[in-house]
């Protein structure tokens, strides 16, 4: 996440940069895909094979990465630490499932979601399912300070998604109403696996750890929505102009209706109009976006917050776990 190479590996998910950006954890994000197997068991065949499905569809362990590296800060990590990175990587894999069922969603990650594959029904269950053994398993630890962190952090996603269903279709979105959303559906999670790792290291790096994650998330999440508007389908898995076709208002249009003049407004407007908004359409709104700013305004306000999620590790102990978060 060095200024100069920014965005970094874990906000562009770029796969030979995120590998050594995992190299201090490597071995234990293998661990961690065991334990993963192991919370999530069930004798009951029809859950467990949409566990099994599940598995299938994990991303990069960003989330376990970071609980990782935070517990390595200065300090021998506890016994315990890869059961914690497998419990956050439950809570977003139980966000996830629950998202697609919201917005019924039929891919993920190139496969069929659970809400596609079964019912929205299995898919709100199932999303509950994964919650209660990530509790579970923080109560069986006897981690009640980690099983806190992570229940306001899961509280705070809830209020997230509802703030996510107010942003479609509303053009009189703010600035502040984005980073509201953003902060509580995304950096939330990362805050508390940066804070998690630290009571699983060094205790007394909780509040700067937590720090680098609330910022690290309110960048990643930016960088995300600036992709949609400037990334390949290669690389983001879904079109250029995807939010906009679903009518979402994120930073960059934010920005841009701040400036644009009677016509372009009009054309904006004429979009979120429409049910199935024209690829040509989506592609004059984007091109009125960026003329408008609002594709540099955005990267600059992640790029803010990457600097300070880097000035939060500032004093921290040395070491490859540091350096591996600096780079991130």
């Amino acid at each position: 996440m060095q200024s100069s190479a920014w965005p970094g590996p874990l906000l562009r998910e770029a796969a030979a940069q995120l590998a050594a950006i995992q190299a201090p954890v490597h071995d234990r994000l293998g661990q961690v895909l065991t334990e993963l197997r192991r919370v999530v068991r069930s004798d009951f065949g029809d859950i467990q094979g949409v566990n099994d499905h599940l598995l299938l569809m994990r991303g990069k362990l960003l989330r376990p990465t970071l609980l990782l590296l935070s517990s390595q800060v200065g300090d021998q990590p506890a016994d315990d630490t890869v059961t914690l990175a497998s419990v956050v990587e439950l809570v977003h894999l139980a966000t996830l499932v629950h998202d697609d069922a919201v917005d019924h969603s039929v891919l993920r990650r190139g496969l069929p979601t659970v809400n596609a594959l079964w019912t929205h029904q299995v898919a709100i269950i199932m999303g509950d399912f994964l919650y209660s053994r990530a509790i579970t398993e923080l109560a069986a630890l006897g981690r009640l300070e980690a099983l806190r962190v992570l229940a306001v952090a899961a509280n705070e996603m809830s209020v997230g998604e509802m703030r996510q269903l107010t942003s479609y279709d509303a053009l009189d979105f703010s600035e502040g109403d984005y980073y509201a959303l953003i902060a509580a559906k995304t950096a939330s999670l990362m805050r508390a696996a940066c804070e998690m790792g630290a009571l699983a290291g060094v205790e007394r790096y909780r509040e700067p750890l937590a720090r680098y994650g609330q910022s690290l998330g309110m960048a990643f999440q930016i960088a995300d929505d600036l992709l949609d508007y400037t990334g390949s389908e290669r690389v983001t898995g879904k079109p250029t102009g995807h939010d906009l076709r679903e009518h979402k208002v994120t930073l960059p249009l934010v920005e841009a209706m701040r400036h644009t003049n009677e016509a372009e407004t009009r054309e904006i407007r004429d979009l979120f109009d429409q049910v199935d908004p024209a690829d040509d359409h989506i592609e004059r709104v984007v091109e009125i976006v960026e003329r408008r700013g609002g594709l540099k305004y955005a990267r600059e306000k992640a790029q803010a917050f990457a600097a300070d999620a880097l000035g939060a590790l500032e004093g921290l102990a040395p070491g490859p776990a540091l350096d591996a978060l600096r780079d991130a």
